[in-house]
């Protein structure tokens, strides 16, 4: 069968130097991070994963200082882009942007897909407090349309003060609050409703974002937000439909049949990619569950790979 996975990362520790902060990660995490060529495929192979489509992992480019930042993920692309190139049958790669320098890239991103042959971009939380759907960042999403390539809308904790009044009475014996099992989907639905409401699909049509984990729980609530921004009192939009024709959710991380139902009924088959999010999650979870959800051939074959292949011209 074939398998696409698309939310697979890597980690350059000279990249990583640029951070504002510290990001360590487990031992066995960062052990298969920084490995590309026999860790990695050993896990594909055995799970039966032909494709990843990779990038770097989070924190990325709205982590850097604006002095850095261009520079910075410059190198990293080349990196990456090289490592793809010792076996290209295996894997393609979304760039790393200087998102505190949305003009810088915008061209970036034109030179990661033109020269380096990258399928799109992934972006990473606010940069400088900013939520990336703001007018600043919009020379981005238009050179993404040119391009014809999407945009990957990655998960980042949430504003220190939003932690501070939302999750700071658990976040000590519950830390992954802030993370995966809250935090990280709050923040990137909530900037996926922000893409909707900001416009930008109005003046790009032909934009397409992705949202993993199944899009961030926007499926689940779509009627009933699409519902409510019809009310008298609010601007018209027509919130459902810009979703169902300009995102893509991936199954990154999590691995439902009920919320890949809901998923299907709401978006479409179509718009439903796979992934992993390796090394987070390993990968035998997330083939063994697919291949058993119960569906027709068609659809398991349009998640597994063709709606990446199409979407992605891999």
């Amino acid at each position: 069968m074939d398998i696409v996975a698309v939310e697979e990362h890597f980690w350059s520790r000279e990249f990583a130097a640029h951070f504002l902060g510290n990001f360590d990660r487990p031992p066995r995490i960062m052990q298969r991070l920084e490995d590309f060529m026999t860790l990695r495929l050993e896990e594909m192979d055995a799970a039966g994963i032909g494709t990843q489509v990779i990038s770097h992992a989070p924190p990325g480019g709205q982590k850097l200082a604006p002095e850095t930042c261009v520079a910075a993920c410059r190198g990293v692309n080349d990196t990456l882009a090289s490592l793809v190139a010792q076996a290209p049958e295996r894997f393609a790669a979304f760039a790393t942007l200087p998102q505190a320098e949305p003009e810088a890239a915008a061209d970036e991103l034109q030179r990661a897909v033109e020269d380096l042959g990258f399928k799109g971009a992934m972006m990473f939380g606010p940069t400088n407090g900013m939520f990336s759907d703001e007018k600043p960042f919009w020379p981005i999403y238009e050179r993404a349309a040119r391009l014809k390539v999407p945009v990957y809308l990655h998960p980042a904790l949430p504003d220190k003060r939003v932690s501070e009044v939302y999750y700071a009475t658990y976040a000590e014996s519950h830390p992954d609050l802030l993370g995966a099992a809250w935090g990280f989907g709050i923040e990137t639905g909530t900037l996926g409703v922000r893409m909707v409401l900001s416009g930008v699909f109005d003046a790009h049509p032909d934009l397409q974002i992705i949202l993993g984990h199944l899009g961030e729980g926007i499926p689940l609530q779509l009627s009933r937000i699409d519902e409510s921004l019809k009310r008298p009192a609010n601007a018209p939009t027509e919130f459902a439909k810009t979703f169902r024709n300009n995102f893509f959710i991936t199954t990154s991380g999590f691995f439902s049949d009920s919320a890949l139902r809901c998923c299907i009924e709401e978006m479409g088959a179509d718009r439903i990619l796979f992934a992993v999010d390796w090394p987070f999650v390993d990968n035998a979870g997330g083939v063994g569950w697919l291949k058993a959800f119960p569906t027709d051939p068609d659809t398991r074959a349009g998640i597994f790979s063709g709606n990446a292949r199409k979407l992605l011209r891999l």
